[in-house]
């Protein structure tokens, strides 16, 4: 444990993975909630893909290969997409789910075409531009980590801020209507945000495996509250420790991604949220049920219960 330690502090490249998968993980788990309790998992996977083509058009367009640029272009064509899906769902008869689909099929094959145009130009810059389709945490330094806290600040500044109006956004849009809310434009806003979160964890865990870096979280820490306030602050630490555990074990052992691993380590907090949180733990479900059943058993062995029916007393009643 001391050498592990010692390792994630002196290494300059596992610290500054550590610290960016940790920056990663509190904004994606904090605003995967919304995304979760909304109903909306997949519109982590659908905006995650649709980025694909922002990031070819940025470099395209700039010849630049700036975290800061490619972030930009991969934000614009998240929220255009976003943009998308609500206006078919809203002006037609189309299913969300449906429409989801189609906007990920569509913005990931323009975004494949793209990444083929750029990787065929005859400057040097575009090498390695396809590693955001699987993530490449070891090409992050200081600069990325800096920029990826910056906005994760400011998204979590705003999520503070519209705390009340995203909470009643969440539970009960329709009360909010009738109290006068703009929910539309506190629903484009949420959406941004998470499109934002998406941007920065691009070159982390890539686009494929986005989605679950918003998702994994939230569902851990579903199975330990009921109360929004306490289920975010558990998904932002779920989400920072998975992305430091799985930048470690990634460094430990050659020929890992550490994306992968990463999202891995997630998972394994949600299987073990699964079994193991009380009240909605299956294990606790099945201790519940055994303790239920011996009691049964014990009712009617004193004849208190026949055939689970009350027995009567010597009274009749």
């Amino acid at each position: 444990m001391f050498d592990l330690i010692h390792t994630l502090l002196s290494s300059y490249t596992i610290r500054t993975v550590a610290l960016g998968a940790a920056v990663l993980g509190v904004l994606s788990g904090t605003l995967g909630c919304y995304a979760v309790l909304r109903r909306q998992a997949l519109l982590g996977d659908a905006l995650s893909h649709a980025a694909l083509p922002g990031i070819a058009l940025a470099f395209l367009f700039t010849g630049l290969r700036e975290l800061s640029v490619l972030l930009l272009g991969a934000t614009v064509a998240g929220w255009a997409a976003a943009l998308v899906m609500m206006l078919v769902v809203n002006h037609t008869r189309l299913k969300e789910d449906t429409v989801l689909g189609m906007v990920l099929s569509v913005f990931f094959g323009f975004g494949l075409v793209l990444l083929s145009f750029a990787q065929k130009q005859p400057t040097a810059a575009q090498a390695g531009l396809d590693a955001f389709l699987f993530g490449q945490a070891a090409s992050i330094v200081e600069r990325d980590v800096l920029t990826m806290a910056v906005i994760a600040a400011v998204a979590l500044g705003l999520m503070v801020l519209f705390w009340k109006e995203w909470k009643l956004l969440s539970f009960d849009p329709q009360y909010g209507n009738t109290l006068g809310l703009p929910m539309r434009w506190l629903d484009i806003g949420l959406t941004s945000l998470i499109v934002v979160a998406i941007a920065i964890g691009l070159q982390m865990v890539g686009v494929v495996l986005m989605s679950a870096m918003l998702v994994a979280p939230a569902v851990a820490a579903r199975q330990w509250t009921d109360r929004l306030g306490l289920m975010v602050v558990l998904a932002g630490g779920f989400g920072a420790l998975s992305g430091v555990i799985g930048a470690v074990i990634s460094s430990l052992a050659r020929g890992l991604s550490t994306g992968p691993v990463i999202v891995l380590t997630v998972s394994l907090f949600v299987v073990a949220s699964l079994v193991f949180a009380p009240n909605r733990g299956l294990l606790w479900k099945w201790w519940r049920h055994q303790r239920n059943r011996e009691r049964l058993q014990g009712a009617v062995q004193r004849g208190e219960l026949v055939l689970g029916v009350p027995a009567l007393d010597e009274t009749g009643s």
